[in-house]
């Protein structure tokens, strides 16, 4: 399997419902790191797995769509603990909406999977992995 990887930020603002999580039942700041993954068995016919500079490209649009925004205040986000795991998954649909929409080239018609992580800090991070 090959695989590709690009990387960009999200800084968000958020609270959460339960008791399961303390203190982060409060509003607070995040900012993580988020890598995307692109996987295919075979190469194309440029041998790549991705554009990289599409790829980031449209990492960097969906990032910039939750930055600087209080979750909590998102109408997509109501009701919703958008906890690391959750995010990841968010923004990984996200990139296989535009895999499926041509935005990351022709060539990306040949991914068969992609996979977020969401990195809290240098000791924690959460990833989804989803097929295409």
């Amino acid at each position: 399997m090959f695989s590709v990887t690009v990387r960009d930020h999200i800084m968000i603002a958020h609270s959460f419902t339960g008791e399961v999580f303390g203190p982060a039942q409060k509003l607070h700041g995040a900012t993580f790191v988020v890598d995307a993954t692109f996987k295919r068995p075979e190469l194309d016919a440029d041998n790549i797995v991705v554009d990289i500079g599409l790829a980031s490209q449209e990492l960097h649009a969906i990032c910039g769509g939750l930055s600087y925004r209080n979750l909590d205040d998102e109408a997509d986000f109501a009701g919703i603990n958008t906890s690391t795991e959750y995010l990841a998954k968010v923004i990984a649909d996200r990139l296989a909406g535009k895999a499926a929409g041509g935005a990351l080239g022709a060539g990306a018609s040949g991914l068969t999977g992609i996979a977020v992580t969401l990195h809290e800090s240098h000791i924690a991070w959460a990833t989804y992995e989803r097929d295409l």
